[in-house]
């Protein structure tokens, strides 16, 4: 398992802006990690029900940045401006 590049985490979450994608490699997670948050924001409460402990460590992370992602996208912001 490595780190995340540029490119893995646009292919996860789509065009977003630099800082976002400096915060989500930031947190030293691999390409699983962030697909496993993924997998929590969409599927909290089932994973919560069949008794899945909470993340932790770098998942938790990714799940607060990307949770601020789609806060941002659904206030009608278009998300945060790319940084290019």
């Amino acid at each position: 398992m490595t780190n995340l590049t540029r490119d893995d985490v646009i292919k996860a979450v789509g065009e977003v802006d630099d800082v976002t994608i400096a915060e989500i490699i930031g947190t030293g997670a691999t390409a699983e990690e962030l697909a496993e948050a993924q997998t929590w924001i969409a599927n909290e409460d089932v994973l919560l029900d069949a008794g899945k402990p909470a993340p932790a460590g770098h998942v938790r992370e990714l799940i607060d940045i990307l949770a601020e992602l789609e806060t941002d996208e659904g206030a009608g912001r278009g998300g945060r401006p790319r940084g290019r």
